[in-house]
């Protein structure tokens, strides 16, 4: 089974040790970078400033608001990008605001998830994202 490289791109420590632990409680191998602002992900997506030996994500779980640049902005220049736009992007944020949720699919994001305000739920929310885009999904093979 190929290994399964997620960038969670998040500023809440809260919610980054919350998805880390049920990633890490799957039978799916995959390995985790995290990202705490718009500026970090973009660089290690892009591979560069300091991130060129970096994995390009099979995934990314994008929050909204984050410092430096935004989820949104993040979503754009990735989907704007001939080489990376293939790679999915999970929307995973505390916003339901119509606006966020249509702003994210007009810049083409893969989905759009509220995070849950209770644990249990944002573990069962987590677990349903790795269900779907790992064992049913197939993912772009991507330029490497």
């Amino acid at each position: 089974m190929k290994s399964i490289n997620i960038l969670l791109v998040e500023d809440n420590e809260g919610d980054i040790v919350l998805t880390q632990e049920a990633f890490e409680e799957s039978k799916i191998i995959n390995s985790m970078d995290v990202a705490k602002n718009g500026k970090e992900a973009l660089n290690i997506i892009f591979q560069r400033e300091g991130y060129e030996n970096s994995k390009v994500p099979d995934i990314v779980l994008l929050d909204i608001n984050l410092p430096i640049k935004s989820g949104h902005e993040v979503l754009q220049e990735i989907k704007s990008d001939q080489s990376k736009k293939h790679i999915p992007i999970i929307m995973l944020t505390t916003s339901s605001a119509h606006n966020d949720i249509d702003l994210a699919y007009q810049y083409h994001a893969n989905c759009y998830i509220t995070k849950p305000v209770e644990i249990n739920e944002f573990l069962e929310a987590v677990s349903s994202i790795e269900q779907f885009w790992f064992n049913i999904v197939s993912l772009p093979s991507g330029s490497r």
